[in-house]
């Protein structure tokens, strides 16, 4: 679900439908310069791809190996990843950071 010129209580009422029967959400505005974006997409699983660093032995600077790890091409592995995401009537209650950035206020 994505919403937009919505007031906040009916985005938080969205939210909480969406979150109760697993749909993803999204909600956005901008005024002028301003603007914010939240998505709540649950419990979202993904796949993150790791590159591995050839490691070079210690005593060996200079010479084949360390040319031949130089031109290998680095070995990526897939990493699966998940991630909960929050409703954002919580993300609106929590503590607001020490710099506020000026979006919040205009959510809120």
């Amino acid at each position: 679900v994505c919403l937009t010129c919505c007031s906040r209580d009916v985005m938080v009422k969205i939210n909480q439908i969406c979150h109760k029967n697993s749909v993803k959400f999204f909600t956005g505005d901008v005024f002028g310069y301003h603007g914010y974006m939240f998505a709540d997409l649950g419990e979202h699983e993904f796949v993150e791809e790791k590159t591995k660093v050839a490691k070079v032995s210690p005593g060996v600077e200079d010479g084949p190996d360390t040319k031949k790890a130089k031109l290998d091409s680095p070995e990526t592995t897939m990493v699966k990843k998940r991630v909960v995401f929050c409703q954002l009537k919580e993300a609106l209650e929590k503590a607001a950071p020490k710099r506020i950035a000026p979006d919040y206020f205009f959510l809120q």
